[in-house]
């Protein structure tokens, strides 16, 4: 049985593979390379736009939960459950590190008398040390991340701007939210700015202000409560991980970083979908043309079809022809575009800094020809280099799931175009030939 399903299968694909290549007027191998190329070049767009999409989101994504929001925040735990709350946090398999830290919002004064509103966070000295994804996404461009002493502060660098200081200036952190027992205005509480920092999203740049726990527990009053964050291996692990904390420690307050910023999220999510709707519409088209080019084929090759029934092959072997050459096309093309695809993501930089030289040589061109005088104030697309020093992010997931609508595209046309098969009658057309 198996031996004559395989004989079966070998001469489908052969006379597959020569439909594919041999027609009369040659429009056959012409409409095979044709579809093929469609997919090609579908599946090589959507893997290079959905790479870069995700460059452009995980990056402000990565700062939002490495920085501000955590994987998992955990609050309300009662002081004498702390010690055995982080005991477990070191322990359980699921969670990489938790840190405490205590928040307040204030209003920041520079030397110049500048003001900003901003968010600032006690943490433990040796934060960047303990957390490596803290230290990965909050990049010190100016001084160091210095809080040991409890004099020093780190601003992000838009919010540093805003009060007019740099390294070594000293900033007032003149109202602050906090306790009953701590004043909401003073001039007294000064601190030093000992570094500034940048990440990949820009409100934190601006809001967010970074002293050690110990001033933080000072300057925020007595009844200020620490608030765990939480790093957890994997982002989705938090559905897994509330429930054990909440059962392990029922008086904890656990909320996931899903909670925080949600709005944000699911700008980004919803953006994500309809870009990969509009680029999946090609292998729509595609599909269509494979479809009518099939259909064609079917009634070229009604002879041959007819003489391959007469010989006592099956109208579904028959219909198998057809399939196998729309799965191939597919499988061609499928390859081609993720090897094509990868290539370019992997080398995005490039491709933009080729895209800015050869936008930049186009507008010179053109200005040569039709105004030479304005030709000197043209200058390269300065946001090709801002492009460019984002990476793509290729996620593998995604990637399968492109290639398998891919080869499913040319497959349902196939499969519905080789109905016609079962409608022809092999007496009348071998009559008729």
């Amino acid at each position: 049985m198996m031996n004559e399903w395989m004989a079966s299968l070998r001469w489908i694909f052969a006379v597959s593979e020569r439909f594919s290549r041999v027609d009369r007027n040659g429009r056959s191998a012409a409409a095979s390379l044709l579809s093929t190329m469609g997919i090609c070049f579908g599946v090589m767009t959507l893997v290079v736009v959905v790479s870069v999409m995700n460059g452009f989101q995980m990056s402000f994504v990565d700062a939002i939960m490495e920085i501000s929001s955590y994987h998992l925040r955990v609050s309300d735990i009662p002081a004498a459950e702390r010690e055995d709350f982080l005991e477990w946090c070191r322990t359980d398999r699921l969670v990489l590190c938790a840190q405490p830290f205590y928040e307040a919002q204030g209003l920041i004064v520079g030397e110049s008398r500048k003001e900003a509103a901003g968010i600032v966070r006690g943490v433990e000295p040796d934060v960047l040390s303990e957390d490596a994804g803290f230290a990965r996404e909050l990049k010190i461009v100016s001084g160091a991340f210095d809080i040991a002493d409890g004099a020093g502060i780190v601003l992000g660098s838009r919010l540093a701007g805003l009060l007019g200081v740099r390294v070594g200036g000293t900033v007032n952190l003149f109202a602050l939210s906090g306790g009953r027992d701590v004043a909401l205005v003073s001039g007294n509480r000064q601190f030093v700015v000992s570094g500034i920092f940048e990440c990949g999203y820009a409100d934190i740049n601006q809001s967010y202000a970074f002293i050690s726990a110990d001033a933080a527990r000072r300057h925020f009053g007595g009844g200020s409560e620490p608030v765990y964050g939480v790093k957890l291996r994997r982002a989705g692990d938090d559905v897994v991980a509330i429930p054990l904390l909440e059962r392990r420690f029922p008086q904890a307050d656990v909320r996931s970083w899903r909670e925080y910023n949600r709005s944000f999220f699911s700008a980004l999510r919803i953006e994500k979908n309809i870009l990969m709707f509009l680029v999946f519409l090609i292998f729509i088209v595609v599909g269509i043309n494979i479809y009518n080019g099939m259909r064609r084929l079917v009634f070229e090759r009604s002879g041959e079809i007819s003489i391959l029934s007469a010989l006592g092959g099956t109208k579904e072997e028959v219909k198998l022809i057809f399939i196998m050459r729309g799965f191939m096309n597919g499988c061609k093309g499928v390859l081609a575009g993720v090897a094509l695809g990868l290539l370019a993501s992997v080398n995005m930089k490039s491709v933009f800094l080729f895209a800015s030289r050869a936008m930049y040589a186009v507008e010179c061109f053109s200005a040569m020809l039709l105004a030479p005088e304005k030709a000197v104030w043209i200058r390269e697309n300065p946001m090709y280099q801002v492009y460019a020093s984002i990476p793509a992010r290729i996620v593998p997931s995604e990637v399968l799931l492109i290639a398998l609508f891919g080869m499913a595209a040319p497959l349902a046309a196939s499969w519905r175009a080789s109905h016609t098969v079962l409608n022809m009658n092999v007496a009348e057309v071998l009559h008729d030939a």
